[in-house]
């Protein structure tokens, strides 16, 4: 059985089953409660999403070196958010954990001259020749 409900002067569409309810079909978007801070030692950047209800099966979280990405579906919300951060970080060593409706993400910041590359240097374009006195 399907039926119409207002929620925030949207339009949700909901279905519900006799035996239980089923997700929504469509959520409203809604920017979950964030912080983003430097650890104590400055090694590290650490994100902390306030999603409660959503499955932590069901959070998607994608990092890049400069920015943050979170989806996560709730019972009648999705969660969304995305952040560019500050400075670059190394995603492939982010560890995140989901306790009690928080998500907690922490991920070392790269250093900035990891990429670095050394440059060869070749000496000036003059060539300095010397001249024996007599004498």
């Amino acid at each position: 059985m399907s039926r119409r409900e207002i929620r925030a002067g949207l339009w949700v569409f909901a279905e519900y089953e006799r035996e239980g309810s089923k997700m929504p079909e469509y959520r409203m978007k809604v920017a979950p409660d964030t912080v983003a801070y430097a650890d104590a030692e400055n090694r590290k950047l650490v994100v902390e999403f306030a999603i409660p209800g959503a499955p932590a099966d069901t959070v998607d979280v994608k990092i890049l070196e400069d920015s943050v990405h979170l989806t996560a579906p709730a019972r009648d919300v999705l969660y969304v958010s995305s952040l560019a951060l500050g400075w670059p970080v190394k995603p492939d060593k982010a560890e995140a954990t989901y306790e009690l409706g928080l998500l907690r993400i922490e991920v070392p910041f790269k250093d900035p001259m990891e990429d670095a590359v050394k440059v060869a240097i070749k000496a000036g374009g003059m060539e300095i020749k010397t001249k024996e006195i007599e004498g």
